[in-house]
């Protein structure tokens, strides 16, 4: 498997869990839109307001201790918007067991993004070619 680097890397903590002990999805949630962020601003260096999260399915739960990373790729790029993928993934570490632990897939999302000027209108990501 090549090298990859996540947008994001964290472990969650006790204040991120829900009654049964695992973490919260709306924790995830917000993580996954601070990593597309973080992709977005690869294409521009601008400001950017989520516009939609879609095709968000959780498959395995989060628990603490867990280091998860949010791996990101750009998968469009408009006028105004960048749509980036978010694939999140959980490594378990069992105490006593190996070096490294057992990654899981837990979710991913689409995510677009629109670029904003001060006042929240949409903004080109790039420049508008000037006609003449």
């Amino acid at each position: 498997m090549p090298d990859r680097m996540p947008a994001i890397k964290i472990v969650l903590l006790p204040k991120d869990t829900n009654a049964y002990g695992t973490i919260f999805g709306g924790v995830i949630l917000s993580h996954i839109d601070l990593a597309s962020a973080v992709e977005a601003r690869k294409t521009a260096p601008l400001r950017y307001v989520t516009r939609a999260m879609r095709e968000v399915e959780f498959h395995e739960p989060v628990f603490v201790g867990d280091v998860v990373s949010f791996y990101t790729e750009t998968v469009r790029v408009g006028r105004t918007s960048v749509t980036v993928r978010v694939r999140v993934e959980a490594e378990r570490w069992r105490p006593g067991g190996a070096a490294h632990g057992e990654v899981v897939h837990v979710t991913e999302a689409v995510v677009v993004l629109v670029a904003v000027n001060d006042q929240g209108q949409s903004v080109p990501i790039r420049p508008e070619p000037v006609q003449v």
